[in-house]
C-alpha cells in the first residue's frame, strides 16, 4: 500500500503547527535576507518543505506556519507553493506572522508564545490533536505513527527523539526515560547525558517535535502566558513542567522514519551551520545517497518554477559541458563547464572553460569563464567574475570570503562586489 494513503484517521483530527521564525545565525550570510526554514536545500526545495511534506504525506490537512525573522522570502515561497489546500475539503493552510495580536509591543517571545498568540485561529478549526514542529530540519517522518503512540499511551505530551551516541547529545535537549519510554527528566544540553535503559551508550535527543491533546495544550499555554518568570518556550518551560507534573512519553524516530528501499539509515539532519549545510547538499550527489529525494511514495512538495529543462552545450577540448555525480535543476545551462559532485539550483548558468567541484550553487547564479571553484556555497543570484579561483589557496580564500573550519567558502554578491572595489 502507498504510504501516503494509509492511516488517515488520527491525522484528519490533527493540526500541524510549524515554528518557522528562527534566524539560524550559524548559517552566516545565508540568513541575512531569509529565515533558516526558508533557506534553499536539495536543488529545488526549501528546508521548511520537509516538515510540511511530512505533515501532508501523513494525512494532516490543517497546517499553520508561524513566521517572524526576515520572513518575506519564506512567506512568498509558502504563498506560491503551499496554498493548494482547500477550505471546502476541510483543509487549511495559515501563514501566521508575528503580528502583535496580544498587545501592540508583543512579538513572539518564544516557541510556546508563538502558538499561544494564535490560539483563537487554532481553536476555530477545533483540532483534537496538535503536532508542534520545528521547521528547520531535514528528515522524512510519518506523524500518524507518533499520533497513534500518543493516544495509546495516554500521554499529556509525546516528544519525538533521536537515538544518538551518548556524548554526541551534549548540544541537545536530552530525555531520561524508564523502560516504558516514559520521560522522568528533561535536561537541556547536559555535560553528561543520561543513557537509555538497555543501551547505556545511547541518549535520546529531542527533535523539537511535540504531540498534544489540543485542550491540554491550551491550558498549558494560558498558564505559561500568565507566568512572568517564564521564557515561554516549549523546551525550557512547558516540557520540563509536564515531565514533573504530568505524563511525558518519548517517541523514537526509528519507529516512524520513512525510508525507501534505497535508504539504509533513519535520516535526520540539522543543517544549521555552513559546513553541515554544504555537506548535506553534497551528500545528495552520491550514487546511493542517505536521503532519497526520488522516493515517489513520500514526495517532498514545494513550489516549482516554470522553467525549461537543464541544458548542456559544447563538446570541445577544455570546453565540454558535462556533469558527473551532480544534481542539475531545471532552467540551468552548463555551457562548456566541467561539473563534478555539485548541486545546481534552478536557473544557474555556467560559462566555458570553467571547472566546478563540490559546489552548492543557489538559484540564478552566474559563473563566468575560466573559473575554478571547489568546496563552495554560492548564494542566490551571485555573479562570479571571469577567472576567479576558489579552493586552492586557503589563506587567500579566508581574506575574500566566509571560509569555515572545514574549508568551505560561502560566497555572496557583497563579497564579490568588495573584490571588484579592491581590484
Amino acid at each position: 500500500m502507498n504510504r501516503v494513503q494509509k492511516n488517515a484517521r488520527l491525522a484528519r483530527e490533527t493540526m500541524a503547527f510549524v515554528l518557522a521564525g528562527g534566524r539560524g545565525s550559524r548559517l552566516m550570510e545565508l540568513t541575512d535576507r531569509r529565515a533558516k526554514p526558508g533557506v534553499y536545500f536539495g536543488g529545488k526545495t526549501r528546508i521548511i518543505d520537509f516538515a510540511l511534506s511530512n505533515a501532508l504525506n501523513s494525512g494532516i490537512r490543517r497546517i499553520g506556519v508561524a513566521t517572524q525573522y526576515k520572513a518575506h522570502s519564506l512567506i512568498r515561497h509558502l504563498t506560491r507553493g503551499w496554498t493548494f489546500l482547500r477550505a471546502e475539503r476541510n483543509e487549511s493552510f495559515d501563514i501566521l506572522p508575528a503580528s502583535q495580536r496580544v498587545s501592540e509591543d508583543a512579538w513572539y517571545s518564544g516557541t510556546a508564545d508563538a502558538v499561544f498568540q494564535n490560539i483563537d485561529i487554532v481553536d476555530s478549526y477545533a483540532p483534537r490533536y496538535m503536532v508542534v514542529l520545528a521547521g528547520d530540519h531535514i528528515y522524512k517522518m510519518d506523524y500518524e505513527v507518533m499520533l497513534q503512540q500518543h493516544v495509546e499511551s495516554g500521554a499529556d505530551v509525546t516528544l519525538g527523539c533521536l537515538e544518538v551516541p551518548r556524548m554526541e547529545a551534549t548540544g541537545f535537549g536530552v530525555m531520561q526515560v524508564d523502560e516504558q519510554d516514559t520521560i522522568v527528566d528533561f535536561i537541556e544540553k547536559p555535560a553528561d547525558p543520561p543513557g537509555v535503559p538497555g543501551s547505556p551508550d545511547l541518549a535520546l535527543a529531542s527533535m523539537g517535535i511535540y504531540v498534544f491533546n489540543t485542550a491540554t495544550l491550551f491550558e498549558l499555554l494560558k498558564a505559561d502566558a500568565a507566568d512572568p518568570d517564564s521564557s515561554h518556550d516549549f523546551g525550557k518551560d512547558l516540557i520540563p513542567q509536564l515531565v514533573k507534573q504530568g505524563k511525558a512519553v518519548a517517541h523514537r524516530f526509528s519507529a516512524s522514519c520513512v525510508k525507501s528501499r534505497e535508504e539504509a539509515e533513519a535520516y535526520w539532519r540539522d543543517v544549521g551551520t555552513v559546513d553541515a549545510y554544504w555537506e548535506s547538499n553534497i551528500d545528495l550527489t552520491a550514487v546511493t545517497p542517505a536521503l532519497d529525494l526520488f522516493d515517489t511514495d513520500w514526495p517532498i512538495w514545494t513550489y516549482s518554477e516554470l522553467v525549461a529543462p537543464a541544458k548542456f552545450v559544447h563538446d570541445e577540448p577544455d570546453r565540454c559541458g558535462h556533469a558527473i555525480s551532480s544534481l542539475v535543476s531545471g532552467g540551468c545551462i552548463v555551457s562548456g563547464t566541467e561539473l563534478r559532485q555539485s548541486l545546481l539550483f534552478t536557473g544557474v548558468r555556467t560559462s566555458s572553460y570553467s571547472q566546478i567541484e563540490q559546489a552548492v550553487i543557489l538559484p540564478h547564479a552566474r559563473i563566468g569563464r575560466h573559473v575554478q571553484l571547489k568546496k563552495v556555497v554560492i548564494d542566490r543570484g551571485v555573479v562570479i567574475p571571469d577567472g576567479l579561483v576558489v579552493g586552492e589557496d586557503p589563506e587567500l580564500d579566508g581574506l575574500r570570503f566566509r571560509r569555515t573550519e572545514r574549508g568551505v567558502c560561502l560566497i555572496t554578491q557583497a563579497m564579490i562586489d568588495q573584490l571588484a572595489l579592491a581590484g
